[in-house]
């Protein structure tokens, strides 16, 4: 009878921790607080960002779905990472800068953090974690890496770094 009582406390215990993807926060790039509670009802693309990549291209066409889709209801999140070969070893100042004048880019870009290792973001705890998005275990690879979220808050599916923006697997999750 007690072990039934502990496996039903740590259940409960587990489930107080466990974060839904609108209990998450990241700061703008602007230096702002943004509450992903605000995506509720949005689907979210999420997209570990460098300005010094081979895949530093795919921020023109992560634009341009951007102002195709924004409309519909699509939210693309920028996220800037020095994490593979230092390639965006700018400050959040510089990063806006380059990409507002290379790629125009107006969709939401957050601040420089951490997608792997002892520092990853809670973002990205949350996105790499079955444990927290209760869908799928991953580990970013590389820049450019793309996790799709459904208006729902749930986690679908994510997408290697040499998966253009356009693709199709990407496209039918926007317009489903």
């Amino acid at each position: 009878m007690k072990i039934i009582h502990i496996f039903i406390l740590l259940f409960f215990a587990l489930s107080i921790n466990a974060q839904s993807f609108y209990d998450l926060e990241a700061k703008t790039i602007e230096g702002n607080v943004f509450k992903f509670k605000e995506l509720k009802g949005k689907k979210v693309l999420i997209v570990n960002t460098a300005s010094k990549c081979g895949y530093t291209p795919q921020y023109e066409d992560l634009e341009k779905l951007n102002k195709k889709y924004k409309k519909n209801g699509l939210v693309i999140l920028g996220f800037p990472s020095n994490d593979f070969l230092k390639q965006e070893p700018g400050t959040d100042k510089m990063i806006n800068q380059f990409c507002t004048q290379n790629y125009g880019v107006s969709f939401q870009m957050m601040s420089k953090i951490h997608v792997k290792g002892k520092k990853k973001h809670d973002v990205y705890k949350w996105l790499t974690n079955k444990d927290e998005n209760k869908i799928l275990d991953s580990k970013v690879k590389w820049n450019f890496q793309k996790y799709f979220i459904d208006e729902d808050g749930k986690l679908v599916e994510y997408f290697s770094s040499r998966t253009k923006p356009f693709d199709e697997r990407i496209i039918k999750l926007i317009e489903k």
